[in-house]
This record gives structure tokens, C-alpha cells and sequence, in this order.
């Protein structure tokens, strides 16, 4: 039924996302220049309800509003990007990012790492955890990832790094800690051939202006897009 020009209308809420984590994330990079998820009546309701709220917010700039809007900013990427992997689910067929994340196995491995990013990890182990060989792991991980094993969980781990510095007074020894190395000094040297920079200067060059708890609790719902 055709509709009527005059009655028509759209509404456009209009952002920008900054990622700061570097090297940047195999499945960012597996993103397509456009993500579109097609407006049909009843399919995502989580979506449709945070950008209902996100747009109230923006436009009538409630109180407060500074401290919801990148908390739903979030949410409208998570929800986007779920979504639109719900609309094509033959994208997950496929190798590559899509097909690790549908893989029991590799969705595990990556799992284990995400959560304990900290433990000494060797290919074996990770192996042993999905019951697979570390043969038969490490190949279908590079496949379907797009990286060895152990360069995924250094990449990982060194992003978790630059979160840390930029976002909390840890020292820098503790970071290295957190995030698996026994040393500052093999942090250190990973560090820089990640960033181009040591731990420190990185921190100096990223460190807010002012940067108390209360930016500190923005930027961690922001991480947990990540």
C-alpha cells in the first residue's frame, strides 16, 4: 500500500564511536564498511528499546544525561551488532570471525582468554580445554580468528594494557601483572613494539585532563563493548 509523502517521516540520531584499542580487534576489522539491519515490526526489541532511550536522551537532554548517553551508546552498538548477525546467520558459516564465534570450540578458547587474560596460557592447554589436539586447535583458531593462538592472547593482553593505563593509577608493574607478564621489563618491550611508545609515555600522552573515578566508571562501560 503506497504511503503518502506528507504523512511520512523519519527520525535520524547521528553519533560517533571512538575505538581506542590497539592492535585493533579481528572482529572490528571483519566489519564491513555499513552494518544494516533492516526495520522490521517486533524483531529486536532490545535494539529498538536503547535507541528509543538513547534518542529521548539526546533530544531532550534529560538530567543526567551526560553519564546515560555513552552508557547507551554502548548498549545501541551491542544491540546493533547482534542483531545484525541474527539477520544473516549464514555469516556464520562462513570461516572467519563470524564462523570463531559460532564454532563451540574456538568460542570457548576465546572465552577462557577474554576472562582470564592473566593465566600462562600455552597452546597445549587452550587446546586440552575445547578437547581439541593443539594441532587440530591451533589450526582451526588461526583459520577461523585470523591469528596464531598466542598472538591473539598477546594482542589481547596488550590492549587490556593500554586500557588499564589510560583508564586507572595502577602502577605500571601491576598492570604488566594483570595482564600475564611475569616481568615489567618483557611488559615494557611488548609494550612498545605494540604502540610504538613505553608504557608510560603512552600513559602521559592518553591521561584526561582531571581524571578521577568518575571518568574512570564511564570509560569502564565503554571497555565492556571490548
Amino acid at each position: 500500500m503506497p504511503i503518502d509523502p506528507a504523512e511520512a517521516h523519519a527520525d535520524m540520531v547521528c553519533g560517533a564511536y571512538e575505538l581506542q584499542l590497539r592492535p585493533l580487534h579481528p572482529f572490528l576489522r571483519a566489519l564491513p564498511d555499513v552494518v544494516h539491519v533492516p526495520a522490521r515490526a517486533g524483531r529486536h526489541p532490545a535494539l529498538r528499546a536503547a535507541v528509543d532511550l538513547l534518542a529521548a536522551d539526546v533530544v531532550d537532554a534529560l538530567p543526567g544525561a551526560d553519564a546515560a548517553v555513552p552508557a547507551l551508546i554502548d548498549l545501541v552498538v551491542i544491540y546493533t551488532l547482534r542483531a545484525w548477525l541474527q539477520e544473516e546467520p549464514e555469516r556464520t558459516a562462513n570461516t572467519g570471525w563470524w564462523a570463531a564465534l559460532a564454532d563451540p570450540a574456538i568460542a570457548e578458547a576465546l572465552q577462557h582468554v577474554h576472562r582470564e587474560p592473566s593465566r600462562k596460557w600455552t597452546v597445549q592447554e587452550l587446546g586440552e580445554t575445547v578437547g581439541l589436539s593443539r594441532t587440530a586447535f591451533t589450526r582451526r583458531f588461526t583459520s577461523m580468528v585470523g591469528q596464531p593462538p598466542l598472538v591473539y592472547l598477546t594482542n589481547w593482553r596488550l590492549g587490556m594494557a593500554a586500557q588499564l593505563l589510560r583508564e586507572t593509577d595502577n602502577p605500571i608493574a601491576l598492570i604488566a601483572g594483570q595482564v600475564g607478564y611475569r616481568s615489567e621489563f618483557a611488559f615494557a618491550n611488548a609494550f612498545r613494539r605494540a604502540f610504538g611508545v613505553p608504557p608510560g609515555r603512552f600513559r602521559r600522552a592518553e591521561l584526561p585532563v582531571g581524571r578521577g573515578s568518575e571518568s574512570r566508571g564511564k570509560a569502564g562501560a565503554t571497555a565492556s563493548v571490548g
